[in-house]
């Protein structure tokens, strides 16, 4: 069995994701459960997501709910402005196995249309963040 499907989804938009990027997905959520694990994913090298950027959970109960500590959604924005790199969305994990947006993901999406990964049951989820509610999408790993 792979360890990475090609495509997890067969809807919506298909974006390409590195192999290094969903390594690090769901060895940092295997390393945070039973707590929900979050950070940032960063487009580069022709690729939707390049990299993902651990952040802290500042949440009150990270068992069952995620905050991206504020510092570095700024220091992230910043970056993006000055040139520094393309922020794609935002990543965290459901240690409940449940691989889609929860009812408090979609009470604090902003419909800004970034991607939002969820990795949950060793396998990432990916979605769109679309003003009308989360897209799902498919995705694919470069083959070289």
């Amino acid at each position: 069995m792979a360890l990475f499907p090609p495509m997890l989804h067969n809807m919506g938009t298909r974006i390409t994701v590195s192999r290094s990027a969903l390594e690090a997905l769901l060895a940092e959520a295997a390393g945070a459960h039973p707590l929900e694990c979050c950070g940032l994913l960063w487009a580069g090298a022709g690729l939707d997501v390049a990299r993902i950027e651990p952040c802290a959970n500042v949440a009150e109960n990270p068992a069952d709910s995620f905050e991206i500590d504020p510092a570095a959604l700024i220091a992230a924005h910043k970056a993006e402005r000055a040139g520094e790199g393309r922020l794609a969305g935002y990543y965290h994990s459901h240690p409940n196995g449940r691989s889609g947006p929860s009812g408090r993901d979609r009470v604090q999406a902003t419909g800004d249309g970034r991607q939002w990964a969820i990795v949950a049951g060793g396998a990432v989820t990916w979605w769109s963040d679309d003003p009308s509610g989360f897209t799902p999408l498919s995705y694919q790993t470069p083959s070289s």
